[in-house]
Formats: structure tokens, C-alpha cells, sequence
């Protein structure tokens, strides 16, 4: 079995804890919410065997300290900086790239910035109602409001059971797959996430110029299960904007955590695509 690495980057503000395991090309594992380096472990392992995979504790996450509470993040764009300076110490060749929901908006900041360190990134459902139809697109940002506004009322556990509206139903998941358990390390990224990053996803805009013009291979995710959701909405936009494909997974919002092999499967068949292309 290939060993896994742990490590730590220092990077301004902060230092950012990571992981490394498997070997061949280098995908980059983006996950989404309160997820740590842990939050992608299931597809992680079905992918190891053909990929060296690197997974990280975003800024203020688990074991990613802050150096003072000037560093934490008012918006994504330092996420993708974090990003960039990741694959900066760990390649010196265009990687893979895969993020979902929030990690899907810092994997696009990143590619908007950096295209040259990005070979192939997959999207998968990056909340972005801007670029929704009007009555949508305002259906969507007070969604997002309101999730912010009963957090700071009545806490974390009353935003997120109205949050599951866009997560899906956590009882569609493979046999074998084991929901987390709450601990208090979980319960404090979670209430890390709905204070800074949740305002940070809502407040920011896509550079669709600069994603036009990257020379990155964009492929943009969906959920096979939640075709009337307003984030698969945002996917299908977002592949109209970018002339980009629309490749569907397992799953809905959070199929990486809850269809991990079928998952992997399909993530694998895209990346062995773009190498052959």
C-alpha cells in the first residue's frame, strides 16, 4: 500500500496542513463545505492506485491555523492563492484538479488566476446563482441568506438542517459508506464555515474572461439526482457560459461524500480522457 504523507506550507497569514497519497499524475482534491484533507477520503481510495492525490485543510479548518484573526479570508480569491501556492511547492507541471461546491468556486479562482498550473479542472456544482434566470438567480441569494441569518440566531445545527434542502438525502449513499460522526473539531469547522465562508461563497463573481481565455481543460459537474436543484442549475449555466461540457455524477450535491466508488469511477473516465486528448 502506497504510504501517505502529512505535511504543512506555510503561506501568508496562515499555515496550511496536507496530505499526499497514491502515485502517478497529481490531482488536487477540493472539497466542499466544512470539509478537511478527511473530507474526500472515500473517492480518495479509489483513486490512489492512479493518481498521487493531495488534499489539504483549507485556511482556519481542523489543523491549518491562522496566525491572528486578521488572516482569515474576507473572500475566495485568497482560497485560490492557497491553492496556487500548494501546487506550487508540490509540481512543476499542470495538475489535475477537481473541486466541488465551495471547492469548485476556489478551483475556478485558481484556474482564473493561475491557468497554467490547472491540465484538466472538474467543477462539480459551484454555487453560482449570478448566473441564474432573475427570479431564480434571487430564489438562490436568499437561500444563501437566509442559511447565514439562522445561523447567527439560532446556530449551526438550525442552518444546516435547512441546508440539507440543497445537500440531498444522505440515505442515498453506497451500502458501505459510513456518515461522519460529530465531534467537536467538526462542529468547529462548522461553525467556521457558515461565519466566514458561507458570506465569502455568496459575495463572489466569476471571471468568466479569464476562464474563457485559459488554455485549461474545463469540464463542469452535475448531480445525476438533483436535476431540479438550483446548483445544478448553476452547473448547467456555467457550461453554457464557458462552451464547456456537462459531465453528470453520482449523486447529488454532496455525491463525492455518499457515492464515493461510482464517484471515482466517473472523475477517473474524465481525467483518462483529458490525458488522451
Amino acid at each position: 500500500m502506497t504510504p501517505t504523507t502529512v505535511d504543512t506550507l506555510p503561506v501568508p497569514g496562515a499555515s496550511l496542513y496536507y496530505k499526499v497519497q497514491g502515485s502517478g499524475p497529481l490531482l488536487l482534491m477540493l472539497q466542499g463545505g466544512d470539509g478537511d484533507a478527511e473530507g474526500s477520503d472515500g473517492v480518495d481510495a479509489n483513486l490512489i492506485d492512479r493518481y498521487t492525490v493531495v488534499s489539504y485543510d483549507r485556511r482556519g479548518l481542523s489543523r491549518s491555523k491562522l496566525d491572528s484573526q486578521e488572516a482569515i479570508p474576507a473572500g475566495l480569491a485568497t482560497h485560490g492563492e492557497d491553492a496556487h501556492r500548494l501546487l506550487e511547492a508540490l509540481t512543476s507541471e499542470p495538475a489535475f484538479v477537481f473541486g466541488s461546491s465551495i471547492g469548485a468556486l476556489i478551483s475556478l479562482d485558481l484556474v482564473a488566476r493561475h491557468p497554467e498550473q490547472v491540465h484538466t479542472l472538474v467543477a462539480h456544482e459551484a454555487p453560482t446563482p449570478e448566473l441564474l434566470t432573475s427570479a431564480e438567480r434571487t430564489a438562490a441569494e436568499g437561500f444563501q441568506k437566509d442559511i447565514e441569518e439562522t445561523f447567527r440566531r439560532e446556530g449551526a445545527a438550525a442552518a444546516m438542517k435547512k441546508f440539507m434542502v440543497v445537500a440531498g438525502d444522505f440515505n442515498d449513499r453506497e451500502p458501505d459508506v459510513q456518515l461522519p460522526q460529530p465531534n467537536p473539531q467538526r462542529a468547529a469547522n462548522l461553525e467556521f464555515f457558515l461565519a466566514h465562508y458561507a458570506p465569502a461563497v455568496r459575495l463572489y463573481r466569476l471571471d468568466i474572461a479569464a476562464l474563457t481565455a485559459a488554455a485549461t481543460h474545463i469540464v463542469v459537474g452535475a448531480g445525476l439526482t438533483d436535476r431540479e436543484a438550483w446548483t445544478h442549475h448553476c452547473a448547467s449555466a456555467l457550461a453554457e457560459r464557458l462552451g464547456a461540457k456537462l459531465a453528470e455524477f453520482p449523486g447529488g450535491h454532496n455525491g463525492y461524500a455518499l457515492h464515493t466508488r461510482a464517484f471515482a469511477a466517473r472523475l477517473d473516465e474524465i481525467l483518462t480522457d483529458a490525458m488522451g486528448s
